[in-house]
């Protein structure tokens, strides 16, 4: 079974094992190290199993960066303060745009009021944009006009890495190789890492075929032992990812 803790512990243990520095993304910016990873985490739902993610990390010493969605299903504030308190970085998974439909004016209000919500919970230095794949508005389009900087932010993912130099993995579609699946969870780059299954690329990491620098994305709902969860899970990704192709990729290409 593919997309369990069991699985992920392995990952980590290979990428641990190749000597790899683990940064927040706000640490990344900031001094980069030359052999780094940086765990990004998409807090759609189910914040409890990124909480999980979380606390396997620290208690490997190792630190990511966990993105929270303004809505009741990745909004808990409880698992936001006791994520800080481990270590890891906070930051907000905008998605203005297409909560207030396209209205730009909404859209950054919308955006001001979440992130000094979320910055009441703790520290917030980078956003990270929502895919909202089903939406015709891309809340990266929020920044034609305003400029996140203003707000005291960093960093966001798809402005601010070089990914010519930077892999980026993501398991969006619930593979390792989902770009056929991905509206916008993609980044322009010849870098590229063929793998469906994570014990492929774990085989991968063990023989060196990474790059020096990593971005990570983890989608942790989608990661479970329980099998019931695992098998819903499965089922719906793969139903939303024929939805995906046919509807909204080839749309978005």
């Amino acid at each position: 079974m593919d997309f369990t803790l069991k699985t992920y512990h392995h990952l980590l243990e290979s990428l641990i094992e190749q000597g790899y520095a683990f940064q927040t993304f706000r640490d990344f910016l900031i001094h980069p190290e030359e052999k780094a990873i940086v765990l990004r985490h998409d807090v759609d739902k189910l914040p409890f199993n990124s909480l999980a993610f979380a606390r396997i990390q620290a208690g490997r010493g190792i630190k990511g960066v966990y993105y929270f969605r303004a809505v009741p299903e990745s909004w808990d504030e409880a698992v936001i303060k006791e994520i800080a308190s481990l270590g890891h970085e906070i930051g907000y998974h905008y998605e203005s745009l297409t909560t207030c439909k396209g209205n730009r004016e909404e859209a950054i209000r919308d955006f001001e009021k979440n992130l000094a919500a979320l910055r009441k919970l703790a520290p917030v230095n980078t956003i990270c944009m929502h895919g909202s794949p089903m939406s015709p508005h891309d809340s990266k389009d929020l920044w034609k006009q305003c400029n996140y900087r203003d707000y005291g932010i960093i960093g966001e993912p798809y402005f601010d890495v070089d990914f010519t130099r930077v892999l980026y993995l993501t398991d969006t579609g619930r593979k390792w190789n989902g770009a056929d699946v991905s509206v916008r969870d993609k980044v322009n780059s010849e870098l590229k890492l063929n793998v469906r299954h994570t014990d492929e690329l774990i085989a991968a990491v063990s023989k060196g075929k990474l790059s020096p620098q990593v971005m990570f994305t983890f989608h942790p709902q989608r990661w479970t032992d329980s099998l019931f969860p695992w098998t819903k899970e499965l089922f719906l990704q793969n139903l939303k990812n024929g939805v995906k192709k046919y509807f909204f990729v080839k749309k978005s290409s």
